[in-house]
């Protein structure tokens, strides 16, 4: 047991329930330190552990008494031939493989020796014969193990279930050995870990294992079946939800989405998403400043919108939210007080995730396409991760007017929200505040004719304009010069960006190069 989580007092359970535990070198001392009568499975056995403790439970005694079937006379005779005892009972936490390979300074010996043979071995032969031995892997399986032991039976629909989840946790575990150990380099001198961030991001196999959080109402529509998994501990895998409507498919790619704009920035932000785009995105003084600037973005499509939020929900932001009609809002924390004001609107959810693992979580992004994956690297805005001006690195002034230092200002907020909207995009803001968005148009012209409409007539005079791609032609720039954008970012690229230059110095607009597009499909 590497995890002695709730060990005392279930086993002291077992015990009143006329148990004899049987057990190994350190758990047993555990069990002794709290009193319990424990056997060493050496007694057992007849042979004390060897080889450093990688030899222990191996042993025909052992997997005898797990593996026999109590239906099959001939099983019985055999082990009352041998003498050896029915083993009813398996709980077992294998060696924390995990946590020795998060570790950098754990050498390749080192790591070798945190995988477990014994330990998968009896989980993997109690699973097996479900049907008379129970098998534990979980600590918060053992308060209703007992409950169903005190009631004189176990129901084989609880052993089946505990079964498979013996068989999940042995698979997961050996998939993570297999991922640790593909990154290691081994020679006749001796082996070496990769550092992580060198390592081969596409192996030639990869298997995942996802554990289920819950099944959700439906998916994107009502007759499509849908469930939220974790893919890991982190994130969207470990999220506190602390009130409202169960949350639905779609609740959870706009929370997702509001939570990635929202981390691009170290001042107080706020974004307000509707079908994972967003409709407004602001910073300000603090959170409620951001979001009732985010909101005033576009308050039509705000309406039953999903809010993003890098700072505590404090109860100046709470009151500003109840103030409207908003599905679901994620943050890091939020203050008591605030949750009380919430409350208010019962049907909102309410959602506090560590924001430090979002800015953290897994480099890969999966998606699944018919019969097939995709994995991509996470798209990062790491361009903008500073104040620009004219000197930035991969940056380019190519016009002959160079930006403003308000416009460098607004040119920054702008790049780094662009890249979070659904492709093609138009984007104008001020230097703290999405203007207008057009999203998703499959012309370029059309997403800078949406974005102009969400702005409304006579409001973009001095904005700036963010596209995600390069303008194939002049047209689009000619339009966003007409509706009073001063400066426009883009990544370049273009045959034709000469004539796009051309048409910017015509217009007076100042024209900045990235070199970097951010397409998101």
């Amino acid at each position: 047991m590497s995890d002695k989580t709730g060990l005392a007092p279930f086993a002291r359970g077992l015990a009143d329930l006329g148990f004899h535990l049987l057990s190994t070198g350190g758990t047993a001392r555990a069990l002794e330190a709290e009193g319990l009568p424990v056997s060493q499975v050496s007694e057992i056995t007849g042979f004390p552990e060897m080889l450093d403790g990688r030899v222990k439970t191996l042993h025909p005694r052992v997997h005898g008494g797990i593996l026999a079937r109590r239906d099959k006379p001939d099983h019985l005779a055999s082990l009352a031939e041998h003498g050896i005892p029915l083993i009813d009972l398996v709980v077992v936490n294998l060696y924390p493989f995990a946590k020795a390979a998060a570790d950098p300074s754990t050498t390749v010996p080192g790591l070798i020796e945190q995988v477990d043979i014994g330990g998968p071995g009896m989980v993997r032969a109690a699973a097996k014969n479900f049907r008379d031995v129970l098998v534990l892997v979980d600590p918060a399986d053992y308060p209703r193990v007992l409950e169903a032991l005190a009631a004189g039976a176990v129901p084989q629909a609880l052993r089946f279930e505990l079964a498979r989840k013996a068989f999940a946790h042995t698979g997961a575990y050996d998939q993570m050995i297999a991922s640790e150990l593909a990154h290691v380099t081994m020679s006749d001198e001796g082996g070496t870990r990769i550092p992580t961030a060198d390592r081969e991001p596409f192996p030639e196999a990869v298997t995942r294992s996802l554990s289920r959080i819950r099944t959700l109402r439906y998916g994107e529509n009502p007759h499509q079946p849908a469930a939220w998994y974790a893919d890991g501990p982190t994130g969207f895998g470990n999220v506190t939800i602390h009130q409202g409507k169960e949350l639905s498919f779609t609740n959870l790619l706009d929370l997702d989405a509001a939570a990635r704009i929202v981390l691009e920035f170290t001042e107080p932000a706020a974004s307000v998403i509707k079908h994972t785009n967003p409709c407004g995105v602001a910073t300000g003084t603090d959170a409620a400043d951001a979001y009732v600037r985010a909101r005033e973005a576009d308050p039509l499509s705000a309406f039953g919108g999903i809010i993003g939020l890098n700072r505590a929900i404090d109860v100046a932001t709470a009151e500003a939210i109840v103030t409207t009609f908003i599905e679901a809002v994620v943050a890091p924390s939020v203050e008591p007080a605030a949750l009380a004001v919430l409350s208010r609107k019962a049907n909102l959810r309410v959602v506090t995730a560590d924001f430090a693992a979002l800015a953290s979580a897994d480099a890969l992004e999966w998606r699944s396409i018919l019969g097939a994956t995709l994995v991509q690297q996470r798209d990062r805005v790491i361009e903008a991760s500073q104040p620009w001006s004219a000197e930035s690195a991969g940056l380019r002034v190519v016009t002959k007017r160079q930006p403003t230092a308000e416009e460098w200002q607004a040119l920054r907020f702008a790049w780094r929200v662009c890249a979070h909207v659904k492709s093609n995009t138009i984007l104008f803001a001020s230097a703290d505040r999405t203007l207008g968005v057009g999203a998703g148009q499959m012309s370029r012209v059309d997403s800078v004719k949406v974005a102009m409409m969400k702005a409304g007539e006579g409001n973009l005079k001095g904005s700036v304009v963010a596209s995600d791609a390069f303008f194939p032609f002049r047209d689009g720039l000619d339009a966003i010069a007409a509706a009073g954008a001063t400066a426009v970012v883009q990544p370049g690229g273009s045959v034709r960006d000469e004539e796009v230059i051309a048409a910017a110095d015509e217009h007076g607009i100042a024209m900045v190069f990235t070199g970097r597009r951010h397409f998101r499909h």
